[in-house]
Order: structure tokens, then C-alpha cells, then sequence
């Protein structure tokens, strides 16, 4: 136990209580406590020093909040491998250190006011701290710090700590929950190199000393986890992109040197594939900043207008199987509108992010190739599905909850093969048009610059958008694909009169799904009658009777 300023009423308290040992859990999320629940915060000012010749960090970060409980307390979350120096508020005019707490092998920094804050106060809390962050074992998978070497030796620094949170590096309010409105992101390295972050670039200071300070600021709400840092002799790729709404944003591709020729053959594919979302979707999001990709040393990672891209200028590379397109880019440039636009306030509707984001892959596919490089790219997510979770709980889940097991699998393969066979559902025309409204309820919303247009969602909040937009209730749908991890089953059973086909699916459900069937080359639909849960179909003995061809439908198909 590390007690700062000490607190006598408090000591008394701990030492009657019984001491156990903990393990600290590195993981995002989860449940949301009293101490947390009583601020948001609206800005962090992130003033760090990075160090990589012994792999350090340094600095200061500024947290802006509001009160919105009364409350004496509040919690920030910090790795403990951390020293910090020191934590102070700003207010009346002057500076005041403030008492705070923390506990062995817990990320939790319990911080204490002088007297009870009310809501709607506004507090301004400075931490000052320093010591090595924690290592990436496999990043973006277990996350953290990224220190690594260019092909000529030089630092070739990143972040990704998505799975983890991003009080592995600098402290903050750890939930998914709390996006602050803006992020002021001060960076000071080695003067050699260049820093590409979050936003767009204020401007550097050079210090005289060797040293160099790169100012970010993001100007839109954003996920802790995003917040990110890129550092490596970099070289620039940049034009000037123009948007569906007509505006003009930075399109900028951060490259090694030793790298440049492939990142400039690279460059127009990002292009086209910025131009695919734009007109599928509605505008990127983050106008008022930029698009940046910055080659990272790792695979990849969403990191809010300025994507890690580590493919190797391969295509395929995300999937491990061959496609006709950078897939690892799409994918992370999809999380610009599926996670970092419509974000999951807690981690059980994470499908949201990369249940969506994954079937964008499959939709570029056909946009390139056509219906059968659609259905090839399907069957795979088909195969890669375990079957074993619900990709969304009803109750609240850390990132370990969604991640550990089989379930991290299923929120990126199940969730796409949900869609897919929801826009079977659909048609076409419904179905696309629902993504464009969950993403953007109110049309205005589409030319937002100023964060208006982010928002928190669940998926309850698309079920309502598909409702409304078809005027039918789909919750059978989405109790069984979404919210249950047994898939339904259909049987059939032939016989010289035709082929019987029956759905098993829980008793209390409802279950319409219509199936289609070739008939020798004819396909034709065929829908339950209501209230019932088999569909008799008439055909010549001789007839051949393929049920689903396409492979629409997200099934346990039983032969007979």
C-alpha cells in the first residue's frame, strides 16, 4: 500500500483489514465504479518525454473534467510499474497537491479532494509520473509499448494497447464509457525523428538540446485506447483528399525511408479503398483532422485518424489467405465509422467494432471481384466461427471477457456472418440503407465537422434502426444470432413427394426465416407459414434439391 499525504482516518481503516494478494489483470472495461462513475472527463493533455535509449517515458498529463455525482474521490487508472512524482488541482487561481492512494498489483489511483465536489463543477487534476511502460508481448494482441529498430537501426516506436487500456502508458478514466471531447498530445523525442499522432499537427519545437517536441491535437471525442504514438525517421506520402460532402481533407502515409517506393505503389489503393467507404457508409468522419496510416512494426491497429498499417504492402495479410486487396487496411480503415465513429459504451456490443468492420471486408471484395469473391470471403468467416459464445451479453464485460477464449473470434466472424445473413433478410436495399442510418440517424449529421456525429451505441440501438426502417420486429433474429451461441438448425428430410425442411431453434422464439432452395437451376424462396417453424416443399423424385445455395443463411443445415 502506497499512501501519499497521509490520511489518519484512513490508515485506521486498513489496518484492521484482513490483506490479500492480488494479481494485476491487465484489461479494459468492466464494471464501472463509484469513483469513476462520478466524473467524465472532456480533455487530457498528454506532455511526455519518450526516451528510447532506455525505453522510458516521462512527463505530465492534464485531466479536464466534469463532476457529475457529488463526490470527495476520484479514481484514475495507471500501471503501477509507474513512479508517480506527484498529483496536483488547479483551482482558485492557484495549484494544490492533492492526497491520493493506491494499492499494490492494482491499477486504481485513488485520488482525494479537500472537500466535496458538486456536479457540474469542473476539476482540473495534473499527474506527473515516469518509468517504463509495459512491453508489447504481441502487439496489437497483447498490447502495450512498441520499441523497435528500422532496417537501419534507427527508433521505430508505437502503441497499441486496445485489448489492455491505455493506462499502460499514461493515466486516465479506463472505460469505454468516457470519451474525452478533444486530446492535446505533446511528444518530445530525439530530434531525428518524426512523430505522427492523433489529429492534425500544430507545429514542433526544437529545444536546441537534440530533442524535439511534436504538437497533436485530436478535435473530436475519442477512446482512450486510441490515443497513439508513432515515431521513426518517417518519411511522407501526402495529397489532399476529397470528400463526398465536397471538402477537401489531409490524406497523409507515414513511411520508413526504406520502404517509400512500396508505400507510394501502396498509396492509390488507399485511395480507392477511402473512396469505397465513403460511398457505402457516408463521409469519414474525422474531416476536421486528417486520414493518416502510419507504418508500424506490428501488424495493425484503429487508431482514431492516423491507422497503424503493418501488412508488409501485402495483400491478404490480415485473413491469411490470398485477397485481391490490402485487406488489413480496409479492415482498420472500416473501425474509422465502426468503433471509432459509433462506439461500444461498454465491451459486451464490441461485435459493433469488428463484427461490422470485418464484413466491410467482404462487401470490398465484391465491390473488386464481384458476387463470388463476395461468397469466398463469407464461407471463410463461415469456418472460422466457434459457435460456442453470444457475441453480445447482456451483461457488462471487460476486454479479458470478450477477448479471452473463443469469443474474440466469433464478435469479428460470427458478427460478419450475422450481417450477411441479415442482408439476405433485408434485400439489398434495406439493408444498406440501415447501416448508413445507425451510422448517421439524422442526415445533418453527415456534414458534422465538431464530434456532434460520434456517438455511443449498443445493439439494441441497430435491432431499433432495422425496426423502424422495415416497420417489422426483427428481435427473433438478433435473440438467436446475437445474444445466444447456439446457431439455429434446420433438418430436412426427403421422400418421392418433395423435401420437408424444419427449424430447431429455442422453443420460446419465433422463427420466420425464410430459406431459399434450387430446384434444379431454379432458385425460389420459400417462407415458413406463420406460427410454424417448417417449410414443405413439392418436387419430382427426380428433381435436385440444393437448400440455401448461396450460403446465405447462418446455419447448422442436418442431413436427412
Amino acid at each position: 500500500m502506497n499512501l501519499v499525504y497521509s490520511m489518519i482516518p484512513v490508515l485506521l481503516v486498513l489496518l484492521f483489514q484482513p490483506v490479500y494478494a492480488q494479481e494485476l489483470i491487465y484489461e479494459s472495461g468492466g464494471d464501472l465504479i463509484r469513483e469513476q462513475a462520478a466524473f467524465n472527463v472532456y480533455h487530457y493533455e498528454l506532455d511526455l518525454r519518450v526516451n528510447p535509449q532506455d525505453s522510458t517515458i516521462a512527463g505530465t498529463v492534464v485531466v479536464r473534467a466534469d463532476i457529475v455525482q457529488p463526490t470527495d474521490v476520484i479514481v484514475l487508472d495507471l500501471d503501477p510499474r509507474f513512479e508517480i512524482e506527484s498529483i496536483s488541482e488547479v483551482a482558485d487561481g492557484g495549484s494544490r497537491k492533492l492526497t491520493y492512494e493506491t494499492q499494490e498489483n492494482s491499477k486504481r489511483v485513488y485520488i482525494y479532494f479537500p472537500f466535496t465536489r458538486q456536479p457540474a463543477e469542473k476539476i482540473k487534476v495534473t499527474v506527473e509520473y515516469n518509468g517504463q511502460p509495459l512491453v508489447a508481448a504481441n502487439p496489437p494482441w497483447d498490447g502495450g509499448f512498441v520499441w523497435n529498430e528500422t532496417p537501419s537501426g534507427e527508433p521505430w516506436i508505437g502503441v497499441a494497447c486496445q485489448t489492455i487500456g491505455a493506462w499502460v502508458w499514461w493515466p486516465n478514466k479506463d472505460h469505454p464509457s468516457d470519451k474525452p471531447d478533444s486530446v492535446s498530445l505533446n511528444f518530445t523525442l530525439p530530434e531525428d525523428l518524426v512523430v505522427a499522432s492523433n489529429g492534425s499537427l500544430r507545429g514542433t519545437t526544437d529545444s536546441g538540446d537534440g530533442w524535439k517536441t511534436w504538437h497533436w491535437f485530436n478535435s473530436t471525442p475519442i477512446s482512450n485506447y486510441n490515443v497513439t504514438l508513432n515515431a521513426a525517421p518517417y518519411e511522407t506520402i501526402s495529397e489532399p483528399f476529397q470528400s463526398v460532402t465536397g471538402e477537401e481533407f489531409e490524406f497523409t502515409f507515414w513511411v520508413l525511408p526504406e520502404f517509400y517506393d512500396d508505400g507510394k505503389e501502396l498509396f492509390p489503393e488507399l485511395r480507392d479503398q477511402m473512396r469505397f467507404m465513403e460511398e457505402l457508409l457516408g463521409p469519414y468522419p474525422f474531416r476536421a483532422d486528417k486520414y493518416g496510416v502510419a507504418h508500424t512494426p506490428y501488424l495493425g491497429m484503429e487508431h482514431q485518424s492516423i491507422i497503424a498499417y503493418g501488412a508488409g504492402f501485402r495483400h491478404g495479410s490480415l485473413f491469411g489467405q490470398f485477397a485481391p486487396f490490402d485487406d488489413l487496411h480496409q479492415h482498420e480503415l472500416a473501425h474509422e465509422w465502426w468503433g471509432n465513429m459509433v462506439t461500444a459504451w461498454d465491451w459486451r456490443d464490441f461485435w459493433i467494432h469488428e463484427g461490422f468492420g470485418t464484413y466491410m471486408q467482404a462487401l470490398y471484395a465484391e465491390h473488386l471481384g464481384g458476387t463470388e469473391a463476395y461468397h469466398d470471403l463469407v464461407r471463410y468467416f463461415r469456418r472460422m466461427i466457434s459457435s460456442e459464445w453470444e457475441i453480445a451479453p447482456f451483461s457488462y464485460q471487460s476486454s479479458v471477457d470478450v477477448y479471452g477464449g473463443g469469443r474474440g473470434g466469433d464478435i469479428y466472424y460470427k458478427g460478419a456472418t450475422v450481417l450477411h445473413t441479415l442482408r439476405y433478410l433485408l434485400g439489398d436495399e434495406l439493408f444498406f440503407e440501415s447501416l448508413r442510418r445507425f451510422l448517421y440517424p439524422n442526415p445533418d449529421l453527415r456534414m458534422a465537422l465538431d464530434g456532434s456525429h460520434i456517438r455511443f451505441v449498443t445493439t439494441d440501438d441497430y435491432l431499433e434502426t432495422v425496426n423502424e426502417m422495415t416497420g417489422e420486429d426483427y428481435s427473433w433474429f438478433f435473440e438467436v444470432y446475437v445474444r445466444r451461441a447456439d446457431l439455429p438448425q434446420l433438418s430436412k428430410t426427403r421422400n418421392d413427394d418433395g423435401l420437408l425442411l424444419e427449424w430447431r431453434v429455442p422453443e420460446e422464439i419465433d422463427w420466420p426465416m425464410s430459406v431459399e432452395v434450387m430446384i434444379d437451376d431454379q432458385i425460389i424462396r420459400y417462407e415458413p407459414k406463420e406460427g410454424r417453424r417448417s417449410i414443405w416443399i413439392e418436387a419430382p423424385p427426380d428433381a435436385e434439391l440444393t437448400v440455401d445455395p448461396n450460403r446465405w443463411i447462418l446455419m447448422e443445415l442436418e442431413a436427412e
